[in-house]
C-alpha cells in the first residue's frame, strides 16, 4: 500500500466513524428541541460555516463562480445530504442509531458497487466481480446477524 492510499483510507475511516456519531448527536438534538428538521437546519448552518472557513483558507470563493455553469443534476447531492440528515435525525431515536446506520451502510455498499461498476457520475469504473459481489453479500449478512442479535438482546 502506498502512503497516499493509507492517508486516504485513514481520512475515510474517520469520516465513517463520524456518521454514527453525527446520527446520534443530531437525533438527540432533534428529540430535545422537538424538531428533527430544525436540528438538521442547525447542523447545516454549522456545516456551512465550516465549509466556508475551509474554502476561504484553501484559496477563496473564486471557484463558486463556476457553479452556475455546471450540470444541474450535480446539485442533487445537496438534496441527498438533506434527505439523509433529516431521515436519520427523525428515524434514529425511534429505530436506534445502530439499526439506522446499518441500513444506511447496506444502501451505501450496494449503490457504491453500482456506481463503480457502471462508472456513473464520472466515477472510476471498477467492474463487479464475483469477489466484490460476495463481499457485499457477506457485509449484508453481517448486518443481518447484528440486527438479529440486537433484536434478541434484553
Amino acid at each position: 500500500m502506498t502512503p497516499e492510499t493509507l492517508r486516504y483510507g485513514a481520512i475515510m475511516l474517520a469520516a465513517g466513524i463520524g456518521i454514527p456519531v453525527l446520527a446520534a448527536l443530531n437525533a438527540q438534538l432533534g428529540a430535545r428541541i422537538g424538531s428533527p428538521s430544525a436540528a438538521a437546519m442547525i447542523l447545516f448552518v454549522i456545516a456551512f460555516s465550516a465549509a466556508l472557513a475551509t474554502t476561504l483558507l484553501s484559496g477563496g470563493l473564486g471557484p463558486l463562480g463556476l457553479a452556475p455553469t455546471q450540470p444541474k443534476h450535480l446539485f442533487l447531492a445537496g438534496l441527498l445530504v438533506a434527505f439523509y440528515l433529516i431521515s436519520i435525525t427523525t428515524i434514529a431515536p425511534k429505530f436506534g442509531v445502530g439499526n439506522a446506520v446499518f441500513f444506511v451502510l447496506i444502501g451505501q455498499m450496494v449503490m457504491a458497487a453500482l456506481i463503480d461498476h457502471f462508472g456513473l457520475f464520472g466515477a472510476l469504473m471498477k467492474p463487479m466481480t464475483l469477489a466484490r459481489g460476495a463481499g457485499i453479500i457477506l457485509m449484508i449478512a453481517g448486518v443481518a446477524l447484528i440486527q438479529l442479535s440486537s433484536a434478541k438482546a434484553p
